[in-house]
C-alpha cells in the first residue's frame, strides 16, 4: 500500500526554488499561488505588500478553532518562532521567508513550511497524550470537525488513547471495499504486536460516541484506533501523529485506486471476450476472397 506524503510538495517546491534563486544573486521574481490540499485545506503562497523578497505562506483550515482550543497556537510558536505574523485576511495561520536573509539550514526550513497542516493538526494528538502519559482522564472528549460532514473524536484514558474517525462513503461499492481494508488492519496486527487495534463499525457509531452527536447511516462508517502507551510515548508519539491525521485521506485514496484497478481489469476482460465472440462469428457464403497470388475466387 502507498502511504501519502504528510507535506505538501508544491509549497516545498516553491520555497526551494525561492530560495535557491536568492542564493545565486537571481532578481526575486513575483508569486501568488494558491494550492488545495485534503480536508478542504488551501495554501496561498504570495508577496507580503508587493515585497517580492518576502514571501508568506498561508492555510486556511475551516476547522481551525477547534484547534486553538487544543493549543495549535501554542504548538505553532514553538515550532515557527519568528517565522508566524499576522494572518493573512481569510486564512489562519501565516509564515513569512525573507530571501534576503536565506538560513544555511534552509532546507529544514522548507520542510517545516511544508508540513505547516500536519503541525496544526499535531497539538489536538499531543495535549491527549500528555494525559495519558500523566494518567489523567475524565477530560472531555476533543471533537474536530475536519470536513463538513466528517468528525474526529480524540479521548484519553490512563492505559490508552482512542481516536475515532467518522467518514462517509458515497457509493456502496465503497463500503464494501473499506470493510476490506479494514480486515487487512485487523489481520496486520497477529503479524506484528506493536501495531495498534482497529474496529470498524458500520452505520451504528461505536460505544465511546454514546450520548454525543455521532451520526447513524447507511454510508457512515467509523474507524477506531486504540493506542497504548507505546504508541504514545515522546520517541514514536511524532510517527503516530504523522501515520494517524491523515488516515482518513489515506483510506478513501486506496478506495478509488482499488475501484480504478477493478474497473481496469473489467475492461481489460470484456475486451478479450469480444475477441473471442468475433473469431466465433461465422462468415457468410459467397463471397469473393483473393489467393495469395492475387486471383479470386468465391467459396460456396
Amino acid at each position: 500500500m502507498i502511504l501519502l506524503e504528510i507535506n505538501n510538495r508544491i509549497v516545498e517546491d516553491i520555497l526551494r526554488l525561492k530560495f535557491k534563486n536568492a542564493l545565486a544573486g537571481n532578481k526575486p521574481e513575483s508569486v501568488d499561488v494558491t494550492v488545495a490540499d485534503f480536508d478542504g485545506v488551501l495554501f496561498h503562497i504570495s508577496n507580503v505588500n508587493g515585497d517580492k523578497t518576502k514571501v508568506r505562506v498561508s492555510i486556511s483550515l475551516k476547522f481551525y478553532r477547534e484547534l486553538q482550543e487544543h493549543g495549535a497556537d501554542e504548538l505553532l510558536r514553538r515550532e515557527y518562532g519568528s517565522l508566524l505574523t499576522s494572518p493573512e485576511d481569510g486564512y489562519n495561520v501565516s509564515l513569512v521567508f525573507d530571501l534576503e536573509n536565506v538560513p544555511d539550514d534552509y532546507q529544514d526550513t522548507i520542510q517545516k513550511a511544508g508540513l505547516l497542516k500536519r503541525n496544526c493538526f499535531a497539538s489536538v494528538f499531543e495535549k491527549y497524550f500528555e494525559f495519558q502519559e500523566k494518567g489523567e482522564e475524565g477530560h472531555k472528549k476533543a471533537v474536530i470537525h475536519y470536513r463538513d460532514d466528517e468528525t474526529m473524536y480524540v479521548e484519553a484514558l490512563p492505559d490508552r488513547v482512542t481516536v475515532v474517525f467518522s467518514t462517509i462513503f458515497r457509493d456502496e461499492d465503497d463500503i464494501i471495499i473499506g470493510k476490506v481494508f479494514m480486515q487487512e488492519f485487523k489481520e496486520g496486527r497477529k503479524a506484528s504486536h506493536t501495531a495498534p487495534q482497529v474496529l470498524f463499525s458500520h452505520r451504528e457509531p461505536p460505544r465511546e460516541l454514546e450520548h454525543t452527536d455521532a451520526r447513524v447511516g447507511d454510508n457512515i462508517g467509523y474507524i477506531t484506533f486504540v493506542l497504548f502507551p507505546r504508541h504514545t510515548n515522546k520517541q514514536a508519539r511524532n510517527n503516530t501523529i504523522n501515520l494517524i491525521h491523515i488516515f482518513r485521506d489515506y483510506l478513501h485514496y486506496h478506495i478509488k485506486c482499488s475501484k480504478a484497478y477493478i474497473h481496469s481489469r473489467m475492461r481489460a476482460k470484456t475486451s478479450d471476450f469480444l475477441k473471442v465472440l468475433n473469431r466465433a462469428r461465422p462468415e457468410p457464403k459467397n463471397v469473393e476472397k483473393k489467393t495469395i497470388t492475387g486471383r479470386t475466387f468465391i467459396r460456396t
